[in-house]
């Protein structure tokens, strides 16, 4: 089949999650399936500057944005063994520092820049028709709104399928009512049966209400959006296209996140030899400031610091897991809250705490190679790659049963040997803290920890069994 994939940013060109990660892996994957792919992504100055090898080709694009046309350039790139990444230049919306804003919110025309995006990418589609048009997260669901609600414009796309994978619920492209004449849209779809929300307008509605199929990155996280507690307003939204949902769980690259072939960790591990991973312990202590101790139990925090993420729980009892004699390394960046309170805490236990705010991906890489637990309890996860990348690392992760985590993590029961990690259900401060006892009293039976090791670096979530069941979705919609 002949598919298109329109996101708003695919590694490595641009990144700033796991969406990044998730399109380009996926994209390669269905590759090797035998789909025909080429993917669409805005021009960032990150993916112009970054030393990619990046052609210019003969398409100029000039799309509607209220009342004039706007125009853009194309140029194009390569992934996998032969999938066209093309890029779309307007450095007006795209030549900027941040892809989606800087740290202190986000730009205030990103309504503007990509209701144009979607407007561009569509324009290369009519180029180039595709069976199926696969578009991703808030800032390219208005792609299937266009193609329904404005299909005389796009006759080179009648018989394409469209679907909308949902990384994130809680991230939807909500906008003011007055930027709606950006849209170019007939003014009935401002109701509350289309795109209007609370007064303004809301891009991922739009997309969930007209794309053919919806896609969210794992059971349970399908099932749990259609909650009043995870819904965020488009509960019944969902409830109503329950039966074009489904969830996919999504995989790990491991070319990329295996420590038999790891080339950024200090030594390379298996599961049937675990003696890399104690050089890993010692080299990552010794990198952040630790006291080089193999007994010592390391946690490892690799995180959005928000409170999605469960760091409002973390801090609770943060005091608490540090009266035992545990180490942590913690690297990320979000909320300012949570960056004072890791940096307080590494300045009062700098014998405990080692903490480095911002992203570093060899760093990242060394952490779940060098620690014996990761620590995610999150609120919330549609998915969630790290703890699948802790479980190929034998670094054991303890989380919460809830959305990806829930999927991939089974929860340790020491008297039958079973489990891969620790898991608890409810959202509180002290099931946290029982858990991680759990975890640290298992740590002391070294026979019984490196057992659960191997368990979890036995696991399997590959790409390869993701990128199947996205092919039979997609053969659902061709003729």
């Amino acid at each position: 089949m002949k598919i298109a994939v329109i996101a708003s940013e695919i590694s490595p060109f641009a990144k700033t999650g796991g969406l990044a990660d998730v399109v380009g892996t996926l994209s390669a994957a269905l590759e090797r399936l035998g789909h025909e792919l080429f993917l669409i992504m805005p021009a960032y100055r990150c993916a112009l500057e970054g030393g990619f090898s990046l052609a210019d080709t003969s398409m100029r694009l000039s799309v509607p944005m209220s009342d004039h046309e706007e125009s853009a350039e194309v140029v194009k790139g390569r992934l996998g063994q032969n999938i066209t990444v093309y890029l779309i230049r307007a450095d007006r919306y795209f030549d900027r520092e941040f892809l989606y804003g800087p740290t202190q919110g986000d730009y205030k025309d990103n309504v503007g820049r990509f209701v144009f995006f979607s407007r561009s990418a569509l324009e290369i589609l009519r180029r180039e028709p595709v069976d199926i048009v696969h578009c991703h997260d808030w800032q390219t669901a208005l792609v299937p709104v266009f193609l329904n609600a404005q299909g005389s414009r796009y006759p080179e796309l009648a018989s394409a399928k469209t679907v909308l994978t949902v990384h994130n619920l809680g991230f939807q492209g909500v906008f003011w009512r007055f930027d709606w004449h950006l849209l170019n849209l007939d003014d009935h779809l401002f109701t509350p049966e289309y795109l209007e929300f609370y007064g303004n307008f809301n891009l991922l509605k739009g997309g969930l209400i007209f794309a053919d199929k919806i896609t969210t990155v794992s059971p349970t996280y399908a099932q749990e959006i259609m909650s009043i507690e995870q819904g965020f307003g488009l509960q019944g939204v969902l409830q109503n296209r329950a039966s074009d949902l489904s969830g996919i769980l999504n995989g790990v690259d491991y070319s990329e996140w295996n420590p038999a072939v790891d080339a950024l960790i200090a030594e390379r591990y298996n599961e049937k030899n675990l003696d890399g991973k104690r050089i890993c312990k010692d080299s990552l202590q010794r990198a952040m400031g630790l006291a080089r101790n193999p007994d010592r139990p390391l946690f490892g925090i690799i995180s959005r610091l928000t409170s999605q993420k469960g760091f409002d729980l973390v801090e609770k009892v943060f005091g608490t897991i540090l009266e035992q004699d545990v180490q942590v390394v913690l690297l990320g960046s979000g909320e300012a809250r949570y960056q004072e309170f890791f940096r307080r805490a590494a300045a009062e236990f700098p014998d405990k705490v080692a903490v480095r705010l911002g992203f570093d991906e060899p760093l990242a890489h060394r952490i779940e190679a060098g620690a014996d637990v990761f620590l995610m309890p999150s609120l919330y996860e549609p998915c969630g790659l790290n703890q699948m990348f802790s479980l190929k690392y034998g670094t054991i992760p303890v989380v919460r049963a809830v959305g990806g985590l829930r999927d991939t993590v089974e929860d340790c029961n020491a008297e039958t040997s079973a489990g891969t990690g620790f898991v608890f259900e409810r959202y509180d401060a002290l099931e946290l803290l029982k858990t991680i006892d759990r975890a640290l009293l298992l740590f002391g039976d070294k026979k019984a920890w490196t057992a659960l090791q191997r368990r979890a670096m036995r696991m399997d979530f590959s790409w390869d069994r993701s990128a199947q069941a996205y092919s039979n979705l997609y053969r659902q919609l061709s003729p």
